[in-house]
């Protein structure tokens, strides 16, 4: 684009959020230098200095490297999880400097693509993953910038510039899915969340119906069988159901499991198409197949091809990533940061390994989402765990609230059933107990913990006493 071009450098504050690394390697892989700021080192930094991305994790003004000093050749893109007086933020506003929210350059970039928007408060980034990988294995090709690392990529973001298809995930928060003008929107979920934006769930449906009404004319809408279907949209906008059971315009039938693996036809508008098999287990992905098959379809894609790839999909990292699974142990990583999100993962651990005790340390992201939804969050883990450990939440963006931590959750937990454990005394914890079946869920820095437990794992499979 011809403002893009104005520019040599790009600077990301806040370089280390799944989507502005997306966007970051957008730009260098155009032959713009990309560089910025993160709070800590993380396995995503870790990747985009290797690939020639210049991290700086100091926020002084003064950390800022002399390439992107200059604001006639330095476009700032900054992500609204950094706090509004970030030093290196204000500085370059108050200096002149071109600053962008991540969202509107993402619209920018694909409003003149055939762009697949997924929305939801739940479930977007496996759709959207998924979607990615089956258009990248059919005729159509895709760009995409998703909100997960993809297994089968190792990456957030693919090129194609032969494709004018892109796939983006949709973020709610802040409304920053506004932002986009979408040729097919799909929306998986909307439950309540983010209420320090919204204030109310009315207030979250609005956001959604808000992102459907932005839909292109002739557009097309997807959305779960069930939700409420937005008024108001564009002319000539088709609506469309999908879901995993039930009358839907797409749905799963003839759904079983084979060798932990489901098998299922497809009901759609045009028949039902048969044979598909999944290439990651857990029956909630089957749901996400059918949203992910429904948009590769309306994209151009062939059912015959479809049927060839899905098998071929090795999921997201940090999305029921299955790391360890033996008889003594199994452990699973999960996302999950909110009461449904841990709902639906926990009842996958339950049909996977029916019987077996389920031992979750869950870490709660933000303050506020601790504060409105601890309740919601205790008969969560309370129902779908035998053992619930703690760990105190991760901040993010916010500052402390008075009152409100882990604690608040675990007060609503019978206390012998739950346990709250500071992050660098997890480990040494674990060695008090034999975990049948453990799981981590959680969206801030709790995956940095998963090597370390994985080595543990391993250990404690080979009954080592010097675990």
């Amino acid at each position: 684009m011809k403002l893009f071009n104005e520019y040599q450098n790009v600077y990301f504050v806040g370089i280390g959020g799944i989507g502005m690394s997306a966007l970051a390697r957008f730009f260098s892989s155009a032959g713009q230098p990309a560089g910025g700021y993160d709070r800590v080192q993380s396995p995503v930094t870790d990747a985009l200095q290797s690939e020639g991305i210049n991290v700086v994790f100091d926020s002084a003004v003064e950390a800022v490297p002399d390439d992107f000093r200059d604001k006639e050749r330095t476009l700032v893109i900054y992500t609204p999880a950094v706090p509004a007086m970030h030093p290196q933020l204000s500085w370059f506003k108050e200096n002149g400097f071109k600053v962008l929210k991540r969202s509107r350059v993402l619209g920018m970039i694909t409003d003149d693509m055939w762009s697949v928007c997924v929305a939801g408060t739940h479930g977007k980034t496996t759709v959207s993953t998924l979607t990615a990988f089956l258009l990248h294995n059919c005729r159509p090709g895709v760009n995409a910038f998703l909100g997960g690392i993809s297994r089968n990529f190792n990456t957030n973001f693919i090129g194609n510039g032969d494709s004018q298809v892109v796939v983006l995930e949709a973020d709610e928060f802040d409304r920053s899915f506004w932002q986009l003008n979408p040729s097919i929107g799909l929306i998986t979920s909307m439950d309540a969340d983010h209420l320090d934006i919204y204030g109310t769930i009315d207030e979250v449906r609005k956001g959604f119906e808000g992102f459907a009404q932005r839909i292109k004319a002739g557009g097309k809408l997807i959305i779960k069988s069930g939700l409420p279907v937005p008024s108001n949209l564009q002319q000539q906008v088709e609506v469309f159901t999908y879901s995993m059971y039930g009358d839907a315009d797409y749905t799963a039938v003839n759904v079983e499991a084979v060798n932990g693996y489901y098998h299922f036809d497809l009901k759609t508008p045009e028949g039902t198409i048969e044979g598909f098999r999944m290439g990651t287990p857990g029956l909630l992905n089957v749901e996400n197949a059918v949203a992910a098959l429904t948009l590769a379809r309306m994209s151009g894609a062939g059912y015959h091809e479809l049927i060839d790839a899905l098998p071929n999909f090795r999921g997201i990292a940090r999305r029921f990533d299955v790391l360890i699974n033996t008889s003594r142990l199994v452990y699973v990583d999960d996302y999950a940061h909110h009461p449904q999100e841990i709902r639906a993962t926990l009842q996958s651990i339950r049909d996977m390994w029916p019987g077996r005790l389920v031992t979750g340390i869950f870490q709660p992201h933000l303050y506020s989402r601790t504060r409105d939804f601890a309740k919601a969050f205790a008969e969560a883990l309370d129902n779908g765990l035998h053992r619930i450990v703690l760990l105190p939440v991760y901040p993010a963006r916010e500052e402390p609230i008075p009152g409100v931590s882990s604690e608040t959750i675990s007060r609503y937990i019978d206390k012998n059933k739950c346990t709250i454990v500071e992050k660098d005394e997890l480990i040494p914890y674990l060695n008090n107990f034999e975990p049948d079946v453990l799981i981590t869920m959680g969206a801030g820095d709790i995956d940095r913990l998963v090597p370390g437990i994985c080595e543990w794992g391993y250990r404690y499979i080979k009954n080592d006493n010097n675990i």
